[in-house]
């Protein structure tokens, strides 16, 4: 058994299954890879996956469990790397940042002006995702730091830290007709289409929740993950637009108008992930110092760290990592995530 197998075996699963498209990334021969896997399965001594006929369909019930602890060996492998890395060059680097575009594009520009003053010669990668693609990426240490809404905070192997509170504010075009009311009801949103966050995004569980509790359907008739997007719609007159307030400024976004919502879809708030258990070079600190003033360095660690084990119990962050779903495991190409 060698890592190459067991990076066969992860990516497989996060292919679908396919075996054509495993070949074309990997640039190698299907023959290559079906070898590889039956070698695998063979040192186990049962099947990792469920076939029909010769094509692999899905994982066996023992590949599942399995799946599970490849990927953290695999995740911890990768740490070692960077633990050799830091030491050869402790302010050099790529630091991989998974978030919204949202927040890619107003959230983020001035922590990253502040990081490169401090850390020139650090890279910096954006991958732009939903929310439950960040959680992947940052689990499967593919990206230092994920940033995206409260729901990141329900996944146990990931180290979530608030970052803000925010409230939706409601965009529309010079002239419509809600500028000439007062406050706002749900019922008087309601009444136009909405155009909005997609649900993968943080923030739509209160959105959806306020409109339930109202008992108002409203008629959503544009999604996105992008606000500029959404703005480009409602500039167009396709309805009203529901975003983060972040995302509007009158100068820059000339013939549109904000809306006060008071606290009609109540706080949404933005947090930042990393993986528990993670190896944090010196340059991911710097950033987050920067984007989170509140933190501390020893707040961080206390965090990540992982506890040990009690003698005769197991470590609880490792017996409460949940195994992935299948439909989470089939994850598309990062490439998707762009």
């Amino acid at each position: 058994m060698n890592f190459q197998q067991l990076r066969t075996f992860r990516e497989l699963t996060r292919r679908g299954f396919s075996l054509t498209e495993m070949a074309t990334v990997s640039r190698t021969t299907q023959p290559g890879l079906t070898r590889q896997v039956r070698d695998l399965e063979s040192e186990f001594g049962f099947p990792l996956f469920t076939r029909r006929g010769n094509r692999i369909v899905g994982l066996s019930e023992p590949g599942q469990t399995i799946l599970a602890i490849v990927e953290r060996l695999l995740a911890d492998a990768d740490q070692l790397l960077q633990v050799r890395h830091t030491y050869a060059s402790a302010r050099s680097g790529t630091l991989t940042i998974a978030t919204t575009p949202t927040q890619a594009r107003y959230g983020l520009p001035a922590a990253i002006l502040a990081f490169r003053g401090a850390c020139p010669e650090v890279r910096i990668a954006l991958r732009q995702c939903n929310t439950e693609q960040i959680a992947r990426l940052v689990q499967s240490g593919e990206a230092d730091i994920g940033i995206a809404g409260t729901s990141l905070g329900e996944h146990a192997d990931l180290a979530t830290f608030h970052c803000n509170t925010w409230h939706y504010q409601a965009i529309v075009p010079d002239g419509h007709p809600l500028l000439a009311k007062g406050s706002l009801t749900l019922a008087d949103l309601a009444a136009y289409p909405i155009l909005t966050y997609d649900r993968g995004l943080g923030g739509r569980r209160q959105f959806e929740r306020a409109f339930a509790a109202a008992a108002v359907a409203p008629d959503i008739v544009l999604t996105s993950l992008d606000s500029d997007i959404i703005k480009q719609y409602v500039a167009l007159g396709f309805g009203v637009g529901l975003l983060m307030p972040m995302a509007f400024d009158a100068q820059r976004d000339a013939g549109l108008r904000a809306l006060d919502t008071g606290a009609l879809f109540g706080p949404s708030t933005t947090r930042l992930a990393l993986r528990r258990g993670a190896h944090l070079r010196s340059y991911v600190y710097e950033f987050m110092l920067r984007f989170v003033p509140q933190l501390t360095r020893a707040r961080i660690d206390r965090a990540v760290e992982v506890a040990q084990p009690e003698p005769g119990r197991r470590s609880a962050a490792r017996t409460s990592l949940p195994l992935p779903a299948p439909a989470a495991r089939r994850r598309p190409a990062l490439q998707a995530c762009l």
